[in-house]
């Protein structure tokens, strides 16, 4: 029986979560994308090592408040020897389970605006199950938000085209906090062209130390997603028998900065995540689960 929450996140910098340099070997390396939208998610395996090396942190290294919530890791050959062996080396059950974060909103250049938001009729509606927003009715393509004002003949021009609005709603209930930016849905069959002219993009390149060339297999190709891109991911919780509660962050924050992904050193992976009804209810129901 699992309590249901969720989270949200910002991105702050561009995000690069898929492949690294080392495993591309000089070719463009890719974000993970969604297998229906071509969209770009982040695993929940990527939150949940965050989190769990977050939490590792303000518990001062206690790994027993760790693995409780996160669950015992069995240690790969090059910790073996380190390895505290007061806990068993058999994985365990976490109380918290992460699926994986989908967009729910994409900035994308738009001359004249200059960025407007971007979705899809199928990421809301994976918005809306996860944010438990039920009573909202999924927008149709080609709807704009109040506050996006079109080109004459309500059209929107994007690099590969222009786009004619059809509808106009006020979609800030789509918005975490309420807060409506200028947005518009367009079809399932067409963000994956959106997505991609959105994505971040940037050639990096080591020198040689004698000589203005690239060493050997150190000029690559990296994308990712946009600054102030917004996602969202599931949080299923299971009631602690000692009754404590999840705190991810110090002081019972339920927000704050974190780093997701690769190549942070140089400035990628700057976000903000939001948990929202994390706090587990003394007695679950068994019927709903919450």
């Amino acid at each position: 029986m699992y309590h249901q929450a969720y989270g949200i996140i910002k991105t702050l910098a561009p995000l690069h979560v898929g492949a690294t340099a080392g495993e591309e070997r000089g070719n463009l390396n890719l974000i993970f994308r969604d297998q229906f939208t071509q969209t770009g998610i982040i695993p929940g395996s990527s939150i949940r090592g965050r989190l769990r090396a977050e939490m590792r942190q303000n518990y001062g290294g206690d790994e027993q408040q760790v693995r409780k919530w996160y669950g015992n890791d069995v240690p790969d050959r090059n910790e073996i020897d380190t390895v505290d062996r007061t806990f068993s080396d058999r994985t365990t059950e976490s109380l918290v389970k992460f699926e994986y974060a989908s967009i729910v909103w994409l900035p994308v250049f738009c001359p004249g605006q200059p960025i407007v938001w971007v979705s899809c009729p199928r990421l809301l509606k994976r918005y809306r199950r996860i944010a438990g927003l039920e009573s909202l009715t999924v927008p149709q393509k080609y709807t704009r938000s109040q506050s996006l004002t079109p080109l004459p003949n309500n059209k929107l021009f994007f690099n590969f085209g222009f786009l004619t609005i059809e509808h106009h709603a006020n979609l800030s209930s789509w918005f975490p906090n309420n807060e409506e930016f200028p947005a518009v849905v367009v079809g399932d069959d067409e963000i994956s062209m959106i997505h991609d002219m959105a994505l971040y993009r940037q050639s990096r390149v080591a020198l040689e130390k004698d000589q203005k060339r690239n060493a050997d297999k150190a000029f690559f190709g990296v994308e990712a997603l946009p600054e102030e891109t917004i996602l969202a991911f599931p949080i299923g919780l299971k009631k602690d028998k000692d009754g404590e509660q999840w705190q991810p962050f110090p002081g019972q924050r339920t927000k704050d900065d974190i780093y997701l992904g690769g190549l942070e050193s140089v400035g990628f992976g700057h976000c903000e995540i939001s948990l929202f009804n994390i706090r587990v209810n003394s007695k679950i129901n068994s019927n709903t689960g919450k």
